[in-house]
């Protein structure tokens, strides 16, 4: 099965997020990791539409991401349950007012480790479909 070089460089991007993701939270910035944890599951859903689809999805809602690759893409029940939560990372942990008034201070630890772990579940079962 032939590749096309996109695909796997939106992949590679969606590990750098989260190797950028897992620095911040190693640096105790909290709210930067989730934004980031956020782009790595976005980049990885997004490698597989255009695998499957041919075509760049310009959202950035993971629900919607996940509805155009949920026939091919199984994830575990956690992950998908999660995914409305690290959606909204997005903009909540980079913007003050959109949602919480200081997100560099009102996300901890606790949020920072179930977005790490949700994006890391999206990110893998990505991986398995192109092992």
């Amino acid at each position: 099965m032939t590749i096309r070089r996109d695909v796997w460089d939106w992949l590679e991007e969606a590990k750098e997020e989260q190797t950028t993701a897992m620095h911040l939270y190693a640096a105790g910035r909290y709210a930067h990791a989730c934004f980031h944890a956020q782009q790595a599951a976005e980049k990885a859903f997004k490698a597989l539409i255009i695998f499957h689809r041919k075509i760049v999805h310009r959202s950035h809602d993971l629900l919607e991401l996940y509805s155009e690759v949920k026939d091919c893409l199984e994830l575990d029940v956690e992950v998908m349950e999660g995914l409305a939560e690290l959606s909204a990372y997005y903009t909540q942990a980079r913007y003050p007012n959109a949602g919480l008034r200081r997100p560099s201070l009102e996300i901890g630890k606790a949020q920072a480790e179930r977005a790490l772990k949700i994006a890391k579940g999206v990110l893998d079962a990505v991986a398995r479909m192109f092992a």
